[in-house]
């Protein structure tokens, strides 16, 4: 039987590099990973028909592929991911729009401050980014702060989650995804693709090995 494809998607203010040490600890499968375009032109892998896929979001990377539904998977992985991520509608604990809001107003005058205020509370301890696509940046933004897509979570899935994540906490991964599979980093913040990538493929590699079985 031919093995999945694994296709990653990178989070709000990151890139698909991301994923490199994680795809590097998945010698044997084959995997692409989506470009949404903050830092250049975006890219869009063809994913060929006839084939088991494994799609894997970190963060704001599993809500646009829950909401945008960009091509069938067999499984889905969220990594330090939720179907959203504004706090209302009886959506709670979670981000109260009200911050999203705050931060929406400012990336319009600030967008590299912005990104580079998140990015630091995410663990990058690097100099703010440059060459950002503001304008892409901006409409993840909102996207981040107005999609719901808790519909759209149905079907094999699992995910990892940090238990130290100082963007999607304990409280809010357990109410966001109640009734799927978590697995805990229990020293783990929101930036597992990078601090814990061999672990991450560990249990990515196990999950699609299970819907093979």
């Amino acid at each position: 039987m031919t093995g999945p494809l694994f296709v990653f998607v990178h989070g709000w203010g990151f890139g698909p590099r991301v994923w490199d040490a994680v795809r590097a600890a998945l010698p044997d499968a084959e995997s692409v990973a989506v470009d949404l375009g903050f830092y250049g032109p975006p890219s869009f892998p063809m994913i060929a028909a006839g084939r088991p896929v494994v799609a894997v979001g970190h963060s704001f990377g599993g809500l646009w592929l829950l909401h945008e539904r960009p091509f069938a998977w067999d499984g889905l992985v969220l990594v330090n991911g939720f179907p959203r991520f504004a706090e209302g509608d009886g959506f709670a604990p979670a981000t109260p729009r009200r911050l999203l809001d705050r931060m929406v107003a400012r990336f319009d005058a600030a967008p590299q401050a912005v990104t580079g205020d998140f990015l630091h509370r995410c663990g990058v301890e690097a100099p703010r980014p440059e060459g950002l696509d503001a304008a892409r940046l901006g409409a993840a933004l909102r996207a981040l702060r107005d999609w719901d897509a808790r519909a759209a979570l149905v079907g094999p899935a699992l995910a990892l989650a940090g238990a130290q994540d100082p963007i999607v906490p304990p409280a809010m991964t357990e109410q966001a995804l109640a009734g799927i599979d978590v697995g805990w980093h229990p020293e783990g913040g929101h930036l597992l693709p990078l601090t814990a990538p061999d672990w991450c493929a560990e249990r990515i590699a196990a999950f699609a090995a299970g819907l093979a079985a």
